[in-house]
C-alpha cells in the first residue's frame, strides 16, 4: 500500500521523500517522481505530514521510534499519520509518546484504490491535526470518515471493517471450494453470485484469485496472508476486551491461523481456499 500511496501523492504534486525496507520499492517510487530517503528520519526531516504504512505494531514501533526513527526528525507542527491497522492501543501509545500531533487513518481499499486515489481512509484525532493532514487524505480517498476526536477511533472503525472482511473473504473461499468440488465453472459462479444478493466486494475481488488457486495457479500477490490474519487477531482481541460475542469471526480467524500453520503466511490470502477441498 505504501508504494501506490507515495506515486499517488507525487503525482499529486506533493513533494515526495519516500523510504521502505525494501530497496526495490523506493526505487519504483522515485521512479514516480518521490525523492529516495535512506530511513524514516531522513524521509521525515522538515516534513510538514508523515505517513506511516506499516504491516504491524512492531514495524510501527521501528519506523518512528528506532535509532533511525521518524520521532528523531519530527519538524516543529508536523503531523504524523497512521495509516495501518494496528490497533488502537498501538495507535495511542504512539502517539503518547511522540512529540507531534497523530491522526489515526488507517485505510481501506487495496493497491489499486491507493494508487487511483479511491482509497477509504477512516480518521481518528483532533481536529486541528485532522485539518493539517487533510490535503494529504483528501488525494489519496475518495471517502475520508472522521470516525471520532480521539487517536484511536480510526483504528476501532477500522477493526470493523476488518472483521466484515475477513468473515467476507472466508466466506467467498467456502462457497468457490463447494463450487469447484461439485464440478461447477468457478469463473460463471462468480459472475452469477456477483449479480445477487450473495455479492460482496470481496467476492469480487478475491474471487478470481481464489478461482486461479483452485485450479493449481498461483496468482498475483494482492493482499498476504498474514495481514489478513493479523488483522482478524486485532478483531479477536478488541471483540474479548469488548465482550462482544463473534463467532463468525472468530472461525474465519481460524481459517487464517490454519494457513499461517501451513507455512502460507507469505501468500496471497486466496490461498486459504486450497485448505478447505478433500485432497
Amino acid at each position: 500500500m505504501g508504494l501506490p500511496m507515495a506515486t499517488r501523492l507525487a503525482a499529486c504534486g506533493f513533494e515526495v521523500a519516500a523510504f521502505d525496507v525494501a530497496a526495490e520499492r523506493v526505487g519504483l517510487a522515485v521512479a514516480a517522481g518521490a525523492v529516495a530517503a535512506a530511513s524514516p528520519a531522513a524521509a521525515a526531516e522538515g516534513a510538514d505530514v508523515v505517513l506511516v504504512g506499516v504491516r504491524d505494531g512492531a514495524q510501527l514501533e521501528a519506523a518512528l521510534f528506532a535509532d533511525d526513527g521518524a520521532a528523531a526528525t519530527l519538524a516543529p507542527g508536523a503531523v504524523v499519520v497512521v495509516t495501518s491497522t494496528v490497533g488502537a492501543e498501538a495507535v495511542q501509545e504512539a502517539a503518547d509518546r511522540l512529540d507531534a500531533a497523530v491522526v489515526d487513518a488507517p485505510v481501506s481499499g487495496g493497491p489499486v484504490r491507493a494508487g487511483e486515489g479511491t482509497l477509504l481512509i477512516m480518521v481518528g484525532g483532533a481536529g486541528d491535526d485532522v485539518a493539517a493532514a487533510r490535503p494529504v487524505l483528501d488525494a489519496l480517498a475518495s471517502t475520508v470518515t472522521v470516525a471520532g476526536p480521539r487517536v484511536g477511533d480510526g483504528q476501532l472503525l477500522k477493526t470493523v471493517n476488518q472483521l466484515l472482511c475477513g468473515v467476507h473473504t472466508a466466506a467467498a473461499a467456502e462457497a468457490l471450494a463447494l463450487a469447484h468440488a461439485l464440478g461447477l465453472d468457478l469463473d460463471a459462479t462468480i459472475d452469477v453470485l456477483g449479480r445477487g444478493a450473495a455479492a460482496s466486494f470481496m467476492l469480487a475481488d478475491r474471487g478470481p484469485r481464489i478461482a486461479q488457486r483452485l485450479r493449481g495457479g498461483t496468482p498475483e500477490l494482492r493482499s498476504r496472508l498474514d495481514v489478513i490474519a493479523k488483522d482478524m487477531g486485532i478483531v479477536g482481541a478488541l471483540t474479548r476486551r469488548a465482550r462482544v460475542a463473534t463467532p463468525v469471526a472468530a472461525a474465519a480467524e481460524q481459517l487464517y491461523r490454519l494457513g499461517m500453520a501451513a507455512d502460507l503466511a507469505a501468500e496471497d490470502d486466496s490461498v486459504v481456499a486450497t485448505l478447505l477441498e478433500d485432497r
